[in-house]
């Protein structure tokens, strides 16, 4: 087989890739180790940036998202019971949307499927070839057959785990990187959100989120110490601690109900420098993870591949190598400010083991100053909202 592009990993970050650049006649293969089932049954964020709405819209993906995604102007904070809405729109004129990343990926597939691109689900021992010379290779196993894809170049949308960062010599690359001391236990219910826009809550026994799906979906987190197992929280005592967590009105409204899905996400900040290595472009968790404090993990990804997109789109049409050679040093530019957008949140918001007397304050100082400045409130409003790509 043969192709312009391709595209390791069947998650949100290639899928849109691979839509972006079929909207620009540029033929790409998708190569993804896991089923499709099991590509659209994992769970993650679903707070999507304006400029990602965008993307999705330039993708021609975007129709049920304006139907089912629901628009927030604003967030809130609560710390130690007391609350705050900032209001987004009224402060920068920008909002975001609630629209789950299972979602995402949905409408990326469906489009995928109708544009009669090839896209290989459950393709073992992938490895990728020669991307250091003009004439990359892609190769794995599919329905016990060894198969070989030559193409121009490669896209490492594979995630954390994948072959393609993997794949790069260690002395070409340098990585960074905060692992934390704690975790996120998510609980998904089938009842109606306790707020119409996400609650932060920050308090002495640890952080917790009030999310939400859709209007009758919620999903709801606290932070556990590392090490922490599931099945060492019934549903009983989660919502007994998110209770406590929040303020008393918020507890009093909370809707409960028995999980259809329970799991933790540990935390921690990583990224990979630089993103390209002759023919092999890394994009997405391959490149770099967030904390999810900041909901930038999807909408980092999202716009790593639309500036690839827009890279590849004039190498091809233009025959200009300039995006392609940007590439990296434009990605991680907004990839560190929304690295640092990410660690303030998780900062401010969650009780550390080591934090004293003194951080505790400094906390509380941090949240006085947002409410009482307009220039910091404005501020966390363009990081939450997206920064321009």
């Amino acid at each position: 087989m043969r192709t312009k592009v391709a595209i390791i990993g069947a998650g949100p970050a290639g899928l849109l890739l691979g839509q972006l650049l079929h909207k620009q006649g540029i033929e790409t293969i998708i190569i993804e180790r896991r089923s499709r089932d099991y590509v659209l049954g994992r769970i993650r964020a679903g707070v999507l940036e304006q400029a990602t709405v965008e993307l999705l819209e330039k993708a021609g993906v975007g129709e049920r998202m304006h139907v089912e995604g629901l628009v927030h102007d604003g967030v809130e904070f609560c710390f130690d019971g007391d609350r705050h809405r900032f209001n987004f729109r009224s402060l920068i004129g920008r909002t975001v949307t609630v629209y789950g990343q299972t979602e995402v990926t949905r409408d990326l597939m469906q489009a995928r499927d109708a544009s009669g691109e090839v896209s290989l689900y459950e393709a073992d021992g992938v490895t990728i070839h020669d991307f250091d010379t003009d004439k990359p290779k892609v190769r794995f196993v599919k329905d016990g057959i060894a198969q070989e894809i030559a193409c121009d170049f490669i896209a490492g949308c594979d995630g954390y785990h994948g072959v393609c960062r993997a794949s790069v010599p260690s002395g070409a690359l340098t990585t960074f990187e905060r692992v934390y001391p704690f975790g996120w236990l998510g609980l998904l219910v089938d009842r109606p959100p306790v707020a119409d826009e996400l609650l932060y809550a920050r308090h002495e026994r640890g952080f917790a989120l009030c999310s939400m799906r859709s209007p009758t979906r919620s999903r709801y987190y606290v932070q556990v110490p590392s090490g922490e197992k599931v099945e060492d929280w019934p549903d009983e005592r989660f919502w007994d601690e998110l209770r406590w967590r929040v303020d008393a009105e918020t507890a009093d409204r909370l809707v409960t109900g028995p999980s259809i899905e329970k799991s933790i996400a540990a935390l921690r900040s990583f990224v990979a420098e630089p993103l390209r290595f002759g023919r092999l472009f890394l994009a997405g968790d391959a490149a770099h993870i967030v904390p999810p404090t900041g909901a930038k993990g999807l909408n980092l990804a999202a716009s790593d591949v639309g500036v690839l997109a827009e890279a590849l789109t004039e190498y091809y049409h233009e025959l200009s190598p300039a995006g392609i050679d940007g590439y990296s040093a434009r990605v991680l530019s907004r990839v560190w400010k929304a690295e640092r957008f990410s660690w303030w949140m998780t900062s401010i918001l969650h009780t550390f083991p080591d934090t004293d007397a003194f951080g505790r304050r400094m906390q509380r100082t941090e949240f006085d100053y947002l409410i009482g400045s307009e220039a910091a409130s404005k501020a966390l409003a363009e990081n939450y909202t997206g920064l321009p790509l």
